[in-house]
């Protein structure tokens, strides 16, 4: 008898996969050069019977989880923890208060917090805010009407405002606190 979370199912076979991606490249003579290897997620097929006055609440569970993609916890000949996928029943006149079970288990990993929450409070305090990134250069329309006409005599106005603008900004600077490397 196996059990996924706390509930029986007779299992007739376990196939657990242990799956690679091999990266090949082409080559003039011989056979293809092999320079990466990369592991998938392991996989473990199962079939059995449910059979009981619980099979049918034990269906249900198993639906649920695997719509749901909740990670479930399998002890049987092997221990395994992932999701289920392919879950597929068989209902035949051999078996009177139950069925047949088949389906995949998948491994799962779950991505945690970077790393950069988990810095001690000395170092998070090292860094000010941002404040300016720098100053931008800025292109010069004047370079670009050399040579052509104005026909307007309200552009070269709004020109001299945009630079008086930029002229009265006071330029800001990044500033990190003492005692940081990059001060």
């Amino acid at each position: 008898m196996a059990k996924i979370d706390g509930h029986y199912i007779l299992v007739e076979q376990e196939s657990p996969t242990f799956d690679v991606d091999i990266t090949t490249q082409p080559v003039e003579k011989d056979i293809d050069m092999t320079d990466h290897v990369q592991r998938k997620a392991r996989t473990m097929g199962i079939t059995g019977v449910v059979a009981g006055s619980d099979a049918s609440k034990i269906l249900a569970y198993l639906k649920k989880a695997s719509d749901s993609g909740q990670i479930v916890k399998y002890v049987g000949r092997m221990a395994f923890t992932g999701i289920i996928s392919g879950l597929a029943t068989g209902h035949t006149n051999q078996i009177a208060n139950g069925y047949t079970i088949s389906f995949t288990m998948t491994e799962v990993r779950i991505a945690t917090a970077s790393y950069s929450a988990k810095l001690p409070t000395p170092v998070k305090a090292q860094t000010v805010k941002i404040v300016n990134s720098g100053t931008k250069q800025t292109k010069d329309k004047s370079k670009k009407s050399k040579g052509k006409s104005s026909t307007s005599s309200t552009k070269p106005k709004k020109d001299k405002d945009k630079k008086t603008k930029k002229e009265k900004e006071p330029v800001k600077k990044v500033k990190f606190k003492a005692g940081s490397p990059w001060a």
